[in-house]
Formats: C-alpha cells, sequence, structure tokens
C-alpha cells in the first residue's frame, strides 16, 4: 500500500494497530500451548503426577481460550478495518472524480472507474485486512517457534535455518510468476465491464438490429480471454499446496529421525518431540500464510496502481483564491478563442472565435455535424478550458470566476439528455433541491411537458427508471429542459435539445422563453432553421470557424451555407406538401 490510498484509513487507525497487536498476543498462546503439552507428557505422565497434570491442563485450557478470544477480537478489528478502509476509498474516489472537468474525465473510460471503486477496491480490502493479519502472525510465529525449537534441539533448529529461506524463496517465486497474470486480468475487467455496460444502455438497438448473437459472442471471447489469464495464474499458484505439503513431510521424516534418534539416548522426551513437531507446522502454516498474503498483495499491486492514478489526477481546473462569485448578467464575450482537446498543439476545433453576446439576447447556432457547435457552448459554463484567447461571462473571464457560482448561473440542457432514477419531482428538482411543486409544474408548463405528466397515472410521482427509458425522446428532453429552468439562470443553453420534439411543440417553447424569460440569454444549437430563425443573431459554424454572424434574413443574402440549409429545409418542405 502506498502513502496516497493509506491516507484513506483515517478514522480507521485504532482498528488497524489493534489488530496486529491481538494477532501478536494469539501468536503467544499458540507457541506457549506445545511447551505446556510438552511439560504434561515428560513430567506429569511420565511421573504419574496426577496433580500436575491437572494443574497444566488448566493453564493449557486459559491458553487456549485466551488465544481464541485474541484470535476472535483480531479478525473483527481486522474486518472492521478493511470495510472502513475500502469505505474510504471509495468515497475519496467519489469525490476526487466530481472535482474532474470533462478532459479529466476522458482520461479514464466509465468502466474502467467502475472497475476501479468495485474490482479494485475489493482486492486493495482483502489485501489490506490479511496484511494487519497475517502479517503480523506469520513473521512473530515463525521466529517465536524457531525459538522454542532451539530450546530443544539445536540440530532441528539448523534444519529450520535451511527449511525456512528454501521453502519461502520457492513459494516467493511461484507468487512472481503469478503476478503478471494478474495485472493483465484487470484491464480486461475493464474491456469486460465496458461490454457489458454498452450492451446494457443500448438493449434496444441490440434487439432492433437482431444482434444479440454478436453481443453474446463478443462477451464470451472477452470472457474467455479473462478465465484463460486467471487459469494461468491458478495453475501457478496451485503450486504452493503439493510444494508445502511435499516440504512438511520431507521435515517431519527429518524430525521423527532426530527425535527418535534422541528418545532412544534419552536427550529428548517424547513430549519434546511432539512440541516441536507442532511448531514444525507452525512455520510451514507461517510460510504458507506469508506466501498467500504476498499473492494478494501482489494482486492489490495493481489495483493499488489503477486507483493512485485516480487518486493523483490534477483536476484540470481550479478555483482561484480570490475568485468572483457572483454572475453580474448573462453577456457572453469570446475574444479570440482557439481551442484543442489535445491541449496545446493539437488539432483545433474552434478556431480564432470572435464573438459578443449581449445579455438577453437569443442566439442561434447552426453548422454542419462536425462543425464544433458543442464545443463553443461547452467553454461558456467553463466544461473544458480555451487553449488560447478567453470567454468572458458578464464581463469577466470564466477562469475568474468560481466554477459552482458560474455554472449555477448558466444553465445547460446537453445533447444527450440524462435522467436519473426517481420521480419526475426528484429529476426536476437538479435545478433547485429546494423549489416547491408549484414552481417544478410552473417550469414544466413553460418546457410544454406538463401536459404529458399529468397523463401518467402517478403524475409528478411518477417513477423515471435508469436512464430514463420509460419515457420517449421528446419527453425526457422537455424534462431536461424544465430542470434547467428551475435553475433561474443568467445563460441557457439548449444543445439540439429540441430535436425531438415536434415543430408546435418547439416554437411553444420558444415563446415560452421570449415571454418568461426575457432576461436571459438564450443559445439554441439545432439542425432545423425553424428552431433558429426567430433569434437575434444566428452564427453559422463552419469547421470550426465563425462563417457568418446575423439575423436569418440577413444571412439570406450574405451566406451562402445558411442559404443552402434554409432552401433546402423550407423549399423541401414546400416541395413535399
Amino acid at each position: 500500500m502506498n502513502k496516497t490510498l493509506l491516507k484513506s484509513v483515517r478514522e480507521y487507525k485504532k482498528q488497524s494497530i489493534l489488530a496486529p497487536i491481538l494477532v501478536i498476543l494469539e501468536v503467544l498462546m499458540e507457541v506457549l500451548i506445545p511447551m505446556e503439552m510438552a511439560n504434561i507428557i515428560d513430567i506429569g505422565m511420565t511421573s504419574g503426577d496426577l496433580h500436575y497434570i491437572i494443574q497444566r491442563g488448566v493453564i493449557l485450557v486459559v491458553m487456549a481460550m485466551l488465544s481464541l478470544f485474541f484470535g476472535i477480537s483480531a479478525g473483527n478489528m481486522a474486518a472492521v478495518a478493511g470495510a472502513g478502509y475500502a469505505k474510504n476509498l471509495r468515497h475519496d474516489i467519489f469525490y476526487k472524480v466530481q472535482e474532474f472537468s470533462f478532459k479529466n474525465i476522458d482520461h479514464f473510460a466509465t468502466s474502467g472507474l467502475v472497475t476501479r471503486m468495485t474490482t479494485d477496491i475489493t482486492n486493495i480490502q482483502m489485501a489490506y485486512m490479511m496484511s494487519i493479519r497475517l502479517l503480523a502472525r506469520a513473521p512473530i510465529m515463525i521466529v517465536l517457534s524457531w525459538v522454542m525449537t532451539l530450546k530443544y534441539s539445536v540440530k532441528v533448529a539448523l534444519l529450520f535455518l535451511i527449511v525456512i529461506p528454501l521453502l519461502g524463496g520457492t513459494l516467493i517465486f511461484i507468487a512472481k510468476k503469478a503476478h503478471p497474470h494478474f495485472i493483465k486480468v484487470f484491464d480486461e475487467y475493464d474491456i469486460l465491464n465496458n461490454s457489458v455496460q454498452e450492451n446494457v444502455n443500448a438493449s434496444r438497438v441490440v434487439k432492433a438490429f437482431v444482434r444479440e448473437d454478436y453481443e453474446i459472442d463478443k462477451f464470451h471471447g472477452i470472457s474467455k480471454y479473462v478465465y484463460t489469464l486467471f487459469t494461468k495464474a491458478e495453475k501457478i499458484v496451485a503450486w504452493n499446496s503439493p510444494v508445502m505439503q511435499f516440504t512438511m513431510y520431507v521435515v517431519i521424516l527429518l524430525l521423527v529421525a532426530i527425535g527418535g534418534t534422541g528418545i532412544i539416548h534419552g536427550t529428548m522426551g517424547t513430549g519434546e518431540l511432539t512440541s516441536i513437531i507442532v511448531y514444525a507446522l507452525q512455520i510451514i502454516g507461517s510460510l504458507m500464510m506469508v506466501t498467500f498474503v504476498f499473492v494478494m498483495i501482489m494482486i492489490a499491486e495493481a489495483s493499488t496502481d489503477r486507483i493512485t492514478e485516480v487518486l493523483e489526477e490534477v483536476p484540470e481546473m481550479q478555483d482561484k483564491a480570490d475568485a468572483v462569485t457572483e454572475v453580474k448578467d448573462g453577456e457572453i464575450i469570446f475574444d479570440h478563442v482557439n481551442f484543442s482537446y489535445a491541449g496545446e498543439g493539437g488539432n483545433l476545433s474552434l478556431k480564432d472565435v470572435d464573438l459578443h453576446i449581449r445579455s438577453g439576447q437569443t442566439i442561434g447556432i447552426i453548422g454542419g455535424t462536425g462543425s464544433a457547435k458543442s464545443t463553443l457552448v461547452q467553454l461558456i459554463p467553463r466544461l473544458y478550458d480555451v487553449t488560447e484567447g478567453c470567454v468572458k461571462v458578464g464581463g469577466i473571464d470564466v477562469r475568474d470566476y468560481n466554477l459552482e457560482a458560474l455554472r449555477d448561473q448558466v444553465s445547460m440542457v446537453l445533447q444527450k439528455n440524462v435522467l436519473f432514477t426517481g420521480t419526475i419531482y426528484d429529476n426536476i428538482r437538479w435545478g433547485d433541491e429546494n423549489a416547491s411543486d408549484e414552481e417544478v409544474q410552473r417550469m414544466c408548463k413553460l418546457a410544454q411537458a406538463d401536459g404529458f405528466v399529468n397523463e401518467f397515472p402517478a403524475g409528478y410521482n411518477t417513477q423515471i427508471v435508469q436512464g430514463g427509458n420509460n419515457v420517449s425522446g421528446g419527453q425526457k428532453q422537455r424534462l431536461c429542459i424544465a430542470r434547467a429552468l428551475l435553475k433561474k439562470p443568467k445563460i441557457l443553453i439548449l444543445d439540439d435539445s429540441t430535436s425531438a420534439v415536434d415543430t408546435k411543440t418547439d416554437a411553444l417553447i420558444r415563446k415560452a422563453f421570449r415571454e418568461e424569460i426575457p432576461n436571459t440569454t438564450k443559445i439554441i444549437i439545432a439542425q432545423r432553421v425553424s428552431s433558429i430563425e426567430d433569434a437575434d443573431q444566428i452564427i453559422v459554424l463552419d469547421d470550426g470557424k465563425i462563417m457568418g454572424v446575423g439575423t436569418s434574413e440577413e444571412l439570406l443574402k450574405t451566406n451562402d451555407i445558411y442559404r443552402e440549409v434554409y432552401e433546402s429545409q423550407v423549399k423541401g418542405g414546400e416541395d413535399d406538401e
């Protein structure tokens, strides 16, 4: 475990410290028990002293009970520490991801983040729990058992000095051979999870195109590869047990030979030989534990690197100490903006964008696929930072604002609409968690959502399933618009957010905007000319450049791109009629 991850132990330090202390006490009892057994056999039974046998027997029972108590207590402490550590790690990763900009999130696939918060953290939890128990237990057990063996027989103690490093080295070698295969598995887990997530999210498309067999074959291929990697690793690790068993039997045979000779010559008692055999089993068992923990730590090492990568990722956007916390109005200025998703030196998605939008204006943006319409508006709430130039809102560079304050005043309905599990009330209140039922309903009326919501049996208490799959695309868009309006923003951005509604509903939404939020700057990205025809200004984008700015009438006279789109839609519609 590295220092970055160990910071997450926090309030579970007490349990993390107590667990190994209790384990040491447990080991101490287990090491003393064979010595008492030897005394009972060699002194009590040999002399026929029943009083001595009972006395030592009582001590033996007390030691066994103490060992049981210390062992159970250590297990409980380790379980609490491990589970608490895992809980804190999940908390820290989740909170860290909330700080990420879109650029940071782009570094990690969604499936990769899910794997890190589930499988990887489980691996670390198990390794941590075993480390604070077994890594404390095994070395102490080996040392104390060897010291007790030395008390009875120097020859046997010397034998262990040969066996311990030889067996330990062999087991560690086996573990290291398996390690690379375990590392590969976690990368494949990301791919496996991504395949499952993609298939579930797109289940309707899969069924519509009857591609179930293809998806099953794809999943089977990835799953089989994960199985192959795990099988290779487990086959290597499987050598642990036979090597241990072989070593144990060889050691016991040698002990019997040495001990038997000692008993014949009267230099060793039967009880002492019994104790030495128990100590041998304790030493070999402890070596097995060390190897097992070593394998777990190596598996967790790959998980540790993956989680550390997330925790040490520096959020691209940081609030300044003197960040501005109030947005004056909805004025927007693009001052010779260049932008590349790859940063400086990358291919530019936006090129020398120079633009001035006055507060309260309605702005339409139109352009072909890939013309960077969404990229342009994502710079306003600072979802990405400009590569060159600056974007100003309310006369202040967006980089000088407190991020929360800025995004509170820039309400954005993204191209891909997302609803969350919960009621319609719950989803709309993402815009304002303290909004009353009446405010929610009013915003739904403005977004032309009130009508269909009231048709549901439960109305606004209707449960939205994961992903909003129990409402249509147009209904989802209108609910997302209502959610954005509830924030009462100074700037409202609709990124092609009315594409799934009919033209009449689209017109009613725009009419509500004009009448109800006249002072809010409204930016509407659309593919339909009719959605932006009445805007104060229309911006024509092509290949990341502004090719024209003006009203619909002005652009029809001066801009070939706009005229072509307008004629293909308006005149094409008339021909159809």
